[in-house]
């Protein structure tokens, strides 16, 4: 664990895994909300956590530098559950890179809960992790210059769903009509880091439809 200093009255801890990074986040968190840490906000990425808003940043950083964090725990209460169609243009690909048949892919992923790791890209964008190593994927080598709203993607060892139209490079296995970014409602975001996320198969999700297991 590394801890830098940022401005006057923040610090940025890095750690060696996306696993240490989400175990921070939850400790953080946690002693935010019993009362033992005052910070104004604890923003996680891939490998590090920010802490802004920090009242003693030299004390705060000494104790992080000496502490053990244990792997983050479940967050309580139910997955969010995100209906999607197993109908993506690069289901194909995945399938060969996976070494199984497209119906296969749809029911490994679904069969999989996932865990917001952090959230960025673009607002109500999540990184989720919970597929094993061996289901990686590699970016595209020609990005899309434009990827509908709603597709289920894939890359290295993320799952994400594109909350707007944009540009983007990732591999896309399906697509869902669920909102992840509303101004109306509260949070806006349908996702956060920590949330669970169960994907659901609809009907006619593939050529060969997928039941839910």
């Amino acid at each position: 664990m590394r801890v830098l200093p940022v401005g006057d009255d923040a610090l940025l801890v890095e750690v060696s895994s996306g696993e240490e990074a989400q175990a921070l986040h939850a400790e953080l968190l946690r002693r935010r909300a019993e009362g033992s840490l005052t910070v104004r906000e604890i923003v996680p990425a891939a490998r590090t956590v920010l802490l802004d808003g920090l009242p003693d940043v030299a004390r705060l950083a000494s104790e992080l530098t000496a502490a053990d964090v244990r792997p983050a725990p479940p967050r309580a209460g139910e997955a969010v559950e995100v209906p999607v169609r197993y109908d993506g243009p690069d289901l194909t690909d995945v399938a060969a890179l996976w070494g199984v048949s497209e119906r296969e892919v749809a029911r490994i992923h679904a069969g999989t809960e996932f865990r917001v790791a952090f959230c960025g890209f673009a607002p109500g964008f999540g990184y989720l992790t919970g597929l094993p190593p061996r289901y990686d994927v590699p970016r595209r080598a020609t990005p899309r210059t434009a990827v509908p709203a709603g597709s289920v993607a894939l890359a290295g060892p993320y799952t994400g769903v594109y909350p707007h139209a944009s540009p983007g490079g990732w591999q896309l296995i399906g697509s869902t009509d669920v909102v992840l970014w509303d101004h109306a409602r509260t949070p806006a975001a349908l996702l956060s880091p920590g949330t669970r996320v169960r994907f659901v198969p609809v009907a006619a999700a593939l050529r060969d439809p997928v039941g839910h297991s």
